[in-house]
Parts: C-alpha cells; structure tokens; sequence
C-alpha cells in the first residue's frame, strides 16, 4: 500500500497536469469515467453540507450544437468589448509575434475560444440551488474535484463560463435543459479525449505569493 507521501505526490501530479482542453478526438467518454467524475463532484465539500449543486450531463449532438453557439455568443460579445475598451491589446501586449496577436484576437472576439464546446463527446451543465449563501464556492469545489478527476482518468475537460455570465444567456440554457426555478446554470465542462497533450501554463513563483504573518514579508525567502 503506497505511503501518504506518495499519495501526496501522485495528487500533486494531477493537479499539476491538469489542462484546459479545446480539442478533442470523437471517441466517447465511457459511462464508467462519467460515473467516476460526477462521484468527484458529488463528494466536494460545501457550507453547512448544503450540497446546491446538480449536474445535467448532455451526449445529444443537436443539444451540444446548441450550447456551443451560445456559449460562442457569450464569449464574442465579452471579448469584443474588451477589444473595443483597448483592455484586450493591453493584455497581449506582451506578445511580440503580430500573427500570433491577430490570430489570438479573432479566435477572442469571434467566440471561437468557446464555441469548441459543440464538439466535446460530453457537456456537463453545472446548476446550483440560488437560495444557497455559498453556492458559488460550492459549486466551484465541485467543479475542480470533477476537473482533476478528469485528468487523472487521463482525459481533457474544459471549464466555460461563456453560456451562463449574460443573464440572458443563462436563461437560453435554463430553456434548452429546462432547469426549474430556483437553480442557477453556473458553468458548463466539455469532457473528452484530448487531440494532443498541453503545454503546461506558466505559474507566477510561488515566493512572490505567500507572505509569512503579514501582507509582503516573505514566506519563502531569497537564497543568500
């Protein structure tokens, strides 16, 4: 039986290898590992053990269409009027290859980024119970114990929010899924076989994020 200092390490591993996927081959996501990721969700922690989350799981292919142009909507008007308010050029502007930049911008403001959602084998709607006080946070532990689960069954999901920040849009999903009054359509996870492996993200140094007592006195000190 591994000792608790490997389980920490093959956790880590996890968390550590976890991407956000976009792209994802056909082949379908087996009821098996859908069980074993919703399990995940189910055993997240909440306040007061209110548990307010519940979960749609969505295979249909005309239904994934459909969430995948809304969510496509949703993220072409967010980045469009970041683009527009100069906040977008700001934020790449660190970029120095123009191909790239331009590229980055259109897959942004034409809602490409999210659309992707049409094409994943397995949407996983995350709803969450509206007269709950910790709701959002509840909800968002479920949804990170579902993406790890995902990734240590060697899976790629992708959280998007895209569908459900207009509140428009999150009634189009409400509709399309009939979720009742009372539930809120948090976020949605795309789930699949990823068309290839991820490049991991670059992390701000962990030394310039803990501070030890007070606000800016180091945790982990400089080397002398």
């Amino acid at each position: 039986m591994p000792d608790t200092y490997t389980l920490a390490e093959a956790t880590l591993k996890v968390i550590q290898d976890r991407r956000s996927i976009r792209e994802f081959t056909p082949e379908e996501v087996s009821d098996q590992d859908l069980d074993m990721i919703l399990e995940s969700g189910r055993q997240a922690p909440s306040g007061e053990n209110a548990q307010p989350w519940r979960f749609v799981v969505v295979r249909d292919g005309e239904m994934r269409r459909r969430l995948g142009a809304l969510a496509g909507g949703g993220s072409g008007r967010r980045f469009t009027a970041e683009f527009v308010t100069k906040k977008m050029q700001e934020r790449f502007s660190n970029l120095q290859d123009e191909e790239k930049k331009k590229a980055a911008f259109e897959k942004l403001t034409s809602g490409q980024v999210s659309a992707f959602m049409a094409d994943a084998p397995v949407n996983i709607v995350v709803c969450g119970k509206k007269d709950v006080w910790d709701m959002p946070y509840d909800t968002s532990a479920a949804i990170e114990n579902m993406l790890l689960m995902v990734t240590a069954l060697g899976l790629g999901a992708c959280w998007v929010i895209a569908p459900c920040i207009d509140i428009r849009d999150e009634e189009r999903v409400k509709g399309l899924l009939g979720v009742p009054e009372g539930f809120k359509a948090v976020s949605i996870l795309s789930v699949g076989h990823a068309v290839r492996p991820h490049r991991p993200r670059p992390r701000l140094p962990i030394k310039d994020l803990v501070f030890r007592e007070t606000w800016g006195n180091a945790y982990y000190k400089d080397p002398a």
